[in-house]
């Protein structure tokens, strides 16, 4: 092999997809690894201390089984890397059957920078409209600062803050609510 042709770095490969079937095991525990390094990150869907393995595992085989929600996640090189949840109101709820809920959009630690979060947020709004939704509704933690970036720079609208959104090592964290408005 060559100098030249050591040199040369491989880019990575970002990818997301909306998976409809069951995890395989190797995904399973791809999934598992990011969330776990996630919320020891600070980050996402309520978990402020890590869970057991078997209570993830059993978390995500739920989430898929659901009828209610759709799973999307996030690839780098093939490893799954952060994943998006989209929840949809339950059928006898007809007053709001026209809007979705975004939740659980995480992406771990050591895949940030790769525009995953940006390209599966635009996955999942664009699976909403195509199902014929007007309305995405998320809310968050406010020291979720990244997030609330991402949301603010694609359209979301801030609707309402609570102060005491959450309870994080016995002191009350606020959360934000936001909406967009789809196409």
């Amino acid at each position: 092999m060559t100098d030249s042709v050591q040199q040369k770095s491989l880019k990575p490969v970002p990818s997301v997809e909306l998976l409809d079937s069951p995890l395989s095991v190797g995904d399973l525990n791809d999934l598992c690894d990011a969330t776990e390094l996630a919320i020891d990150a600070g980050g996402g869907f309520g978990w402020v201390q890590l869970p057991n393995r078997g209570i993830l595992e059993g978390f995500w085989r739920g989430v898929l089984a659901m009828p209610v929600r759709t799973l999307f996640v996030a690839r780098l090189d093939g490893v799954i890397c952060g994943s998006a949840q989209l929840v949809r109101a339950a059928k006898n709820n007809e007053a709001q059957a026209s809007s979705v809920t975004l939740t659980g959009l995480f992406i771990a630690p050591w895949a940030r920078g790769q525009g995953l979060s940006r390209r599966l947020l635009d996955l999942v709004e664009k699976t909403a409209q195509k199902e014929g939704y007007k309305i995405i509704n998320l809310d968050m933690r406010e020291t979720q600062k990244a997030a609330i970036a991402l949301y603010e720079s694609t359209g979301y609208e801030l609707i309402g803050k609570h102060p005491y959104y959450a309870q994080i090592d016995g002191e009350f964290v606020g959360g934000r609510y936001y909406y967009k408005k789809l196409n």
